[in-house]
């Protein structure tokens, strides 16, 4: 398969924790390439409990995107562990993650038995909530990247997952559509725990009780978000 959000038997894969958190331990993660490594992240330590929200902020390159992924199992860390007690989404900015020969419907339909939940129910959810109307029944790989984003986005919110991963781009489509997504992700799911990874300090002010502040790969857990702002200003 081609990018469906986790493959068919991954999520047996990932480890789990007995504890109503998601937490990373340690994590490192150097990528090796013809130019030499590179260490993305090193030993980055923290803790999410349900129904928290944590920030992450950092200038590009300082690691957000690769710890998202590493999250969400699409990346596994070189060293150190990730516990997985939540229902962790996958990152809601991977508007990719689809079988491209099938059609909406049909990734509908794969993800819905992957995840154990109704069709029809979580199938009339994805259509309404996403505005695709006849494209459900077109394949993916035919879809703007708008589509795929819609698709993406209606999907998460149909699992009813514990905890969201967001990575930059959380809201998509037209300004009616974005309003409609802002009100569903921090109105109707604001008991929900979320990881996002954003540039605007604002952003994690108004939503999160937490930052984790990231430069070269290092991290800290900052409770004060306006202490957060005013270091992630400096970076």
């Amino acid at each position: 398969m081609d990018g469906a959000p986790y493959p068919a038997d991954a999520v047996a894969r990932l480890p789990v924790s007995p504890e109503r958190c998601v937490e990373a331990i340690e994590v490192t993660k150097v990528f090796t390439g013809a130019h030499g490594t590179h260490r993305a992240l090193d030993r980055v330590s923290f803790r999410v409990g349900a129904g928290e929200r944590m920030g992450i902020l950092g200038p590009n390159g300082s690691g957000k995107s690769t710890l998202i992924k590493l999250l969400s199992g699409l990346l596994q860390p070189t060293r150190g562990e990730v516990r997985r007690g939540l229902r962790l989404s996958w990152p809601l900015a991977l508007g990719g993650g689809f079988e491209g020969h099938l059609t909406g419907y049909d990734n509908v339909r794969f993800l819905a038995r992957l995840y154990d939940l109704p069709f029809d129910e979580t199938f009339d959810y994805v259509a309404d909530f996403s505005e695709l109307g006849k494209h459900m029944y077109t394949p993916v790989r035919f879809y703007s990247d708008g589509m795929r984003m819609r698709l993406a986005f209606a999907l998460s919110l149909a699992m009813n997952f514990e905890c969201y991963l967001i990575d930059e781009v959380i809201l998509v489509g037209d300004r009616r559509f974005q309003l409609k997504c802002h009100d569903e992700l921090f109105g109707r799911r604001q008991h929900c725990g979320m990881i996002m990874a954003v540039h605007d300090a604002g952003v994690i002010k108004e939503y999160c009780q937490s930052a984790l502040i990231l430069k070269a790969g290092r991290g800290r857990v900052v409770t004060d978000l306006n202490l957060a702002a005013r270091i992630y200003g400096t970076l």
